[in-house]
């Protein structure tokens, strides 16, 4: 047997190995990517709700999917660690606090964009949302709700009763 026989041989037995392993990287990598676009689209979905569920449930993502050692999303770590640090802060104003959040939230998701070949602009991410008025007045109106239910609940709070007409007395 031959120097080129035995590497026709290993090409043979290898040769499917190989390609497993770079199906199963490619599928990875895609599969890390697609992970990565689940978050950002949820949080470009719902920048207008910021209190949603699953507007938090993928910002708690971000830590788990982008790493600070890709050059690429280097930035999206350093944007939500920014953003993360203003959302515990309670030292400023409600009225600061707000437009700094719409601010950093709109410099996070650009991050985003741009790490996942996106080309967002910063205006675009910030004034294209839709939410309609009903969401709002629903969200107050709820909020009410559960504040005064509990305030009833703990006490604080009492229900009144309006009696608009006594019952007659049956006449015997």
């Amino acid at each position: 047997m031959t120097i080129a026989d035995g590497l026709i041989i290993l090409a043979t037995l290898s040769g499917p190995i190989i390609a497993v392993q770079i199906t199963r990287y490619l599928d990875d990598k895609k599969e890390e990517r697609g992970r990565k676009l689940a978050i950002f689209k949820t949080l470009m979905a719902t920048r207008a709700y910021t209190v949603s569920n699953a507007h938090v449930e993928a910002l708690n993502r971000i830590d788990l999917e982008f790493s600070s050692k890709i050059d690429s999303e280097r930035e999206v770590i350093s944007k939500w660690k920014e953003y993360l640090d203003l959302l515990g802060d309670k030292s400023i104003s409600a009225e600061q606090w707000g437009m700094r959040r719409i601010d950093l939230l709109v410099e996070l998701l650009s991050a985003m964009g741009k790490s996942l070949g996106y080309k967002f602009d910063k205006v675009h991410i910030k004034n294209a949302t839709y939410s309609p008025l009903a969401h709002g007045k629903l969200e107050e109106e709820q909020q009410a709700i559960r504040t005064k239910t509990i305030e009833v609940l703990e006490g604080t709070r009492s229900l009144s009763i309006k009696v608009e007409s006594s019952p007659e007395k049956p006449q015997s």
